[in-house]
């Protein structure tokens, strides 16, 4: 019995990284995704972003800065948060602009909303809350073992 006890003790040991890899995976790809989205469409905000209420300081900048502000910001802090480099900064990053999407776009769309933010519809605030939630889990315990944060913090230990 205290064999197979080891046993699972180091099967959840050797798996422990795959949670914050995960986790990191799957935020980084909707992040950079989104970010490109932007990116790709120009350098001009669409109609639908103009007419938005940002949050102070936000809104001191000009609806085509804020949307390649964005977009650069998802896209850069999403490969960062990919490979695990400063991946704590990165999710604060990725936190912030979170914050601003969420008060300047879903919250007023309510808690529900499935549907694509592409949709007449839009999405309302509980996929970016659960998003937001996931950075915080990766800045509150870092970026794992499988991350270059990781390997480059296991390096520096004596």
């Amino acid at each position: 019995m205290n064999s197979w006890l080891s046993l699972k003790d180091k099967l959840l040991e050797r798996l422990a990284p795959a949670g914050p890899l995960l986790l990191r995976l799957w935020l980084a790809q909707e992040f950079i995704n989104a970010g490109w989205i932007k990116l790709s469409g120009g350098l001009s905000a669409p109609d639908w972003f103009r007419e938005l209420n940002f949050p102070v300081p936000v809104r001191w900048l000009s609806a085509d800065l804020n949307w390649v502000t964005a977009g650069v910001l998802e896209t850069g802090l999403g490969l960062l948060l990919l490979i695990g480099l400063f991946g704590r900064l990165a999710s604060l990053g990725l936190l912030v602009v979170t914050w601003v999407a969420v008060y300047s776009v879903h919250f007023d769309l309510g808690w529900a909303g499935w549907e694509q933010i592409e949709t007449d519809a839009g999405q309302g605030f509980k996929v970016p809350l659960m998003i937001g939630l996931m950075l915080w889990a990766l800045l509150s315990s870092g970026m794992g073992r499988w991350s270059v944060d990781g390997w480059w913090s296991g390096r520096r230990k004596p």
